[in-house]
This record gives C-alpha cells, sequence and structure tokens, in this order.
C-alpha cells in the first residue's frame, strides 16, 4: 500500500508542478488519437450513412464483418500494419513507420468498424418510421434521407467520441507502429499515453506511470462529458 500511496502522491505533485515530459506526453496523444478519428470519420462516416439508408445486396453479410471487427486485437492489427509499413513491406514507401502520422492511421482503420457500426445502427434504429413520416409530408427521396440523418446526429456524435476514447486508449498499434521513441528536442517522437506507462511502470518509475494514467483517465472522462452535453443538444 505504501508503494501505491507514495506513487499517487508523487504522481499529483508531476502534475500539479506541470512536469514538461507529462505534458508533452499528453499532448502528443491527443493530437496523434485527434488526427486518427478526423481521418476515420471521412470514410466511416460517409460507409455508415450508406449501409444504413440503403438496401442492396450483401448488406448483412457486411455489418456483420463491420461488427466482428469491433473487438480486433490491437496487437494483431498492429502486427500487420507493421509487416506493410516496415522498409521492406509494401507500403514502406510511405514512410510512416515510427511516425506520429503512422500511429494515426492504424488508429484510424482500428476505429473505422467503431463509427461505421455505430452510425448503421442509429440510421437503422429510426430510418423506417422518420422516412415515412417525411414521405407522408410530401418530402422526396433525397429530404427523406436528409431527415433521417438528422435524426441520427445523436449517434454520429456517440460514435466520434467512442472511436476518439478507443484510440487514446489502445497500446498495441501505438506501440508496434510508433515505437515508443523519445528524443528530447526532437521532432522524431512517437511517445504516448499508453506506451509511456507500459515503460514507466517495466521500468518501476510508478510516480510517473500513476501520472499519466491520471491524465489519461481525465481526458475520457472529459471527452464522454462533451459526449452527454452534445447529446443533451441534439436531443
Amino acid at each position: 500500500m505504501e508503494l501505491i500511496f507514495n506513487g499517487i502522491r508523487g504522481a499529483i505533485e508531476l502534475i500539479l508542478g506541470a512536469n514538461p515530459d507529462v505534458a508533452e506526453i499528453a499532448a502528443r496523444s491527443v493530437r496523434v488519437s485527434g488526427m486518427a478519428t478526423l481521418i476515420a470519420s471521412t470514410w466511416s462516416l460517409p460507409a455508415g450513412l450508406a449501409i444504413g439508408l440503403y438496401s442492396f445486396k450483401g448488406k448483412g453479410l457486411l455489418k456483420s464483418l463491420f461488427n466482428s471487427m469491433l473487438g480486433i486485437p490491437t496487437v494483431v492489427l498492429g502486427l500487420i500494419l507493421y509487416l506493410l509499413l516496415v522498409p521492406s513491406g509494401p507500403l514502406g514507401f510511405l514512410g510512416l513507420i515510427y511516425t506520429e502520422m503512422g500511429i494515426s492511421f492504424g488508429q484510424a482503420l482500428l476505429i473505422t468498424p467503431i463509427i461505421i457500426s455505430f452510425v448503421t445502427t442509429s440510421i437503422e434504429s429510426v430510418e423506417k418510421e422518420v422516412r415515412e413520416l417525411a414521405k407522408t409530408l410530401g418530402a422526396g427521396r433525397f429530404d427523406a434521407s436528409i431527415a433521417v440523418m438528422r435524426e441520427t446526429m445523436a449517434g454520429v456524435v456517440l460514435s466520434i467520441i467512442a472511436a476518439f476514447n478507443r484510440a487514446v486508449a489502445e497500446l498495441g498499434v501505438a506501440i508496434m507502429i510508433g515505437g515508443n521513441v523519445f528524443v528530447r528536442g526532437s521532432a522524431l517522437n512517437t511517445r504516448v499515453l499508453t506506451t509511456a506507462i507500459q515503460m514507466y511502470t517495466s521500468r518501476g518509475d510508478i510516480e510517473m506511470a500513476i501520472a499519466l494514467g491520471i491524465i489519461l483517465l481525465l481526458i475520457v472522462f472529459v471527452v464522454s462529458m462533451v459526449l452527454n452535453f452534445l447529446q443533451s443538444r441534439f436531443a
């Protein structure tokens, strides 16, 4: 218990003292995962809307595929991406290995099923009722689709927030693609909260590990509070 109490006390001192390493790692985590969420949203939101709004052959199979991918182990995805992105790999020419953008790209692939599945489910939960009501009021097919999307805005917001929380809290992709590189004063830094927590814990630096863990929990908590606020606005 003494180890825990001393670790928590030291962690609080690091946070209140605005330790530069803690601040830099936290800022990088938010930046990398925020970029991942933005990238994933560019293709996931249109895909989720299309799957939810339209009927086509193989729709059920496609939905099952994305639902099954929700639980993909991050370390497996990290391994696959590593083999693809290393200089000798088929995508090595992109130069993404051991870079912030590489982590963002990997996290974007990880959270794609989350956004698509959430958006599709939200649309299907109101699609038939809202579409029929809109058509009854004289709306065309396009206008009816717009009405459905408006009604599912809360679900869209939920999907984006859930995707960000998943990205910022994952470890496998971040450590295998980013490599947990840290060179003080250099732009070649890929250390994020999860990889740093793992490293400091293995080193026995419990104070630093707890400080970073507290910050990670605070980020997830704040993002969730924002979600609750936005959902209340769209309700």
